[in-house]
């Protein structure tokens, strides 16, 4: 999956246009990670039809398009949708057949976990870049949870602050290294590129 923090900069560009309320729409656009502090699959908390890691968008629509004027289920969706662009198209450029590629053209051929690990270890590295380079106003995940609809049902409404928690810690430890196998540069345009088509999908679905 995307991180929270690439997940965080494309919720807040897509926000440009939306003007959601940041707080409920922020902690909406990392709650399907809940999941992860849990120690549980994906699958449902990210409208998987199997454990592919692609979210199934239509699944989603079918039950919460209604709701998408709520600020929390719409930060919910673009997470979804930054994801199922994440694994669909974006981690193909990286990994292919097993073997990854790292940024000085080396090839490495990834058994068990070695790819998360690879992945997590580049996000830490790259987070407080992003916080940079977006200017990325964070107090939300260090201030008190805000009223929440209990909307969603595939994930637990009253643990939410675990994932905020997470987020926080997160932020507070970003250090940066060198970077292992993801390009700064690249990351930018996924981003960006995200934003279009997350904002292209909302006039699609008549949202926006």
């Amino acid at each position: 999956m995307a991180s929270s923090i690439i997940h965080i900069a494309v919720a807040n560009e897509v926000n440009k246009v939306l003007k959601c309320d940041n707080s409920k729409y922020l902690i909406g656009a990392i709650a399907p990670d809940i999941s992860k502090c849990l120690g549980e699959s994906k699958v449902k908390s990210h409208f998987q039809d199997t454990n592919d890691d692609i979210p199934n968008i239509d699944k989603f629509l079918n039950k919460y398009k209604k709701y998408l004027n709520d600020d929390f289920v719409m930060g919910y969706f673009v997470h979804i949708y930054t994801d199922y662009l994440w694994f669909k198209y974006f981690i193909s450029e990286i990994y292919d057949e097993d073997i990854i590629t790292k940024l000085d053209g080396t090839k490495v051929k990834c058994t068990g976990n070695m790819l998360s690990k690879y992945i997590y270890s580049d996000y830490t590295n790259m987070n407080i870049q992003l916080i940079n380079k977006y200017n990325m106003n964070l107090d939300i995940f260090f201030n008190e949870a805000p009223k929440l609809n209990n909307i969603i049902t595939e994930i637990p409404m009253d643990k939410i602050q675990l994932i905020i928690d997470d987020a926080s810690v997160l932020i507070e430890n970003s250090k940066l290294r060198k970077d292992l196998i993801f390009n700064i540069d690249n990351i930018d345009k996924f981003i960006k590129t995200s934003t279009d088509l997350v904002l292209a999908e909302l006039h699609k679905i008549q949202i926006i």
